[in-house]
């Protein structure tokens, strides 16, 4: 296959068995998301990745590595918390206290600042919305809209605002420091805005003798999607992460985005990467819906140089089935286009 097909490391594949089955199975790369961790307390995951990866009989193996970056994430909760519809919570700016009661969400200082009355607050790619009613200098008074189960270091979007936030976060630039003892090949940068996001990793990265490193840009914004052209320069590879992605639209307008995103990729000779949710029903299910493989099979034939499976195999019930479904659709899809030309 031409399509390189990547999986990401988690609870449910760390394992040297689960992880030489996704292998064996066509996996040609690993996802390590350092969204909630460093390097090093994931070290025995990508020796496990090395060691599966020649058991299986692989060569030259892909591990990247998903920085922090300008990403707004959810403070620590006290524990896991089930949201209903209509459950009203506390948002609270996460430099107050340290000690939030079970109904009190921290977030960050700039997100609590734009949280006006009547905006939405989009938690988990949008999985969990709520809806500000009331707002004093100290906390303001949500109810919840879309439930689902609340956890801590939950990415966060609020509809309509943009953040000036830096590029890279303390822990990113530790981790780049490390990434080549790791024997990391490329670097994913979240939220990219601009050439100079880009610049800043590249510079950071050839001053830990780095420089080698492959950069993939993740348009997951607006100002990522509006500059996309300026980006292409700098990066070695564009990710179509439509996860946050499809917090910045109307979900309906995302199909357009990807599609006009991959049309300048192709025209500009740019490999591009299509991520999220593919097989999201497979983290629980053991096969996928008629609409998940169709939506592999159109990434394929946009022209996709790399697909990702996410939590499919990173905490899903069936990683390894997750990774057939995947990599047997990218087969199909190679196939069909080759018979057309």
């Amino acid at each position: 296959m031409n399509t390189k097909i990547y999986g990401t490391v988690g609870p449910a594949c760390c394992n040297t068995e689960v992880l030489t089955q996704l292998f064996e199975q066509g996996m040609t790369g690993v996802r390590v998301n350092l969204s909630h961790v460093n390097l090093p307390e994931v070290s025995g995951w990508i020796q496990n990745i090395k060691t599966a990866h020649a058991k299986a009989g692989k060569t030259e193996l892909q591990l990247l590595i998903d920085l922090r970056g300008p990403e707004l994430r959810l403070g620590k909760l006290l524990s896991e918390r089930l949201l209903s519809e209509g459950d009203h919570l506390t948002v609270m700016s996460d430099g107050e206290t340290n000690l939030f009661d079970p109904t009190e969400i921290p977030v960050p200082k700039s997100a609590f600042e734009v949280l006006e009355e009547g905006r939405n607050l989009l938690i988990d790619d949008g999985k969990i919305m709520l809806k500000a009613e009331e707002k004093n200098s100290r906390a303001v008074e949500c109810v919840v809209v879309r439930g689902g189960i609340l956890k801590s270091g939950k990415s966060l979007a609020v509809p309509g605002v943009r953040f000036d936030t830096p590029t890279l976060t303390k822990s990113d630039i530790e981790n780049i420091c490390q990434a080549k003892r790791y024997g990391v090949t490329g670097v994913m940068l979240p939220f990219v805005r601009g050439k100079e996001d880009l610049q800043k990793l590249k510079q950071v990265l050839i001053e830990n003798d780095a420089a080698d490193l492959c950069v993939l840009a993740k348009i997951e914004n607006m100002d990522g999607v509006e500059n996309i052209k300026e980006l292409l320069p700098y990066c070695d590879e564009i990710v179509i992460a439509r996860g946050d992605l499809g917090n910045a639209m109307p979900l309906w307008k995302l199909p357009v985005v990807q599609a006009e995103l991959a049309g300048i990729c192709r025209e500009a000779k740019k490999p591009f990467m299509i991520v999220t949710q593919m097989l999201y029903s497979m983290e629980k299910a053991a096969v996928p819906t008629r609409a998940e493989v169709s939506d592999i099979f159109r990434a394929v034939s946009e022209g996709a140089s790399s697909v990702m499976l996410t939590g499919e195999t990173a905490v899903g019930n069936h990683p390894v089935e997750a990774m057939k479904y995947m990599t047997e659709t990218v087969r199909e899809a190679e196939t069909y286009i080759r018979m057309l030309k």
